[in-house]
């Protein structure tokens, strides 16, 4: 089958960050950003990230106002992730780790821990 113009090449084997965590970080990073941007930024399809967008906003991690063409997204930072292994911990928490200003996102990595 060949691969579809636009549609961001799959990636195999598992990863550490879950794409619910990785929309939700591009969204922290740009309130305004387009789903569009959202799939190029995180390698998933625009359904895959309206899907994602829709489960979070069921579960009030997320909502939206709309402005002519615009979504401007609002994340709640005191909602508690789900997973009983995070129990307590906030969006904010997993958002302060995954989202990076723009500085330091345009260094050059030491490899350094």
């Amino acid at each position: 089958m060949p691969f579809m113009v636009g549609v961001p090449a799959p990636h195999t084997g598992w990863t550490f960050i879950t794409s619910h965590a990785r929309v939700l970080a591009a969204i922290a990073d740009n309130p305004n950003i387009r789903v569009r941007d959202i799939a190029a930024r995180c390698r998933l399809t625009e359904r895959a990230v309206a899907r994602i967008i829709a489960d979070l906003e069921q579960d009030g991690y997320l909502s939206h106002t709309r402005e002519g063409r615009t979504n401007t997204y609002r994340i709640d930072p005191d909602r508690v992730l789900r997973h009983p292994a995070e129990a307590g911990l906030t969006v904010a928490s997993l958002l302060s780790l995954l989202v990076q200003d723009e500085s330091e996102r345009t260094r050059t990595p030491t490899g350094h821990l």
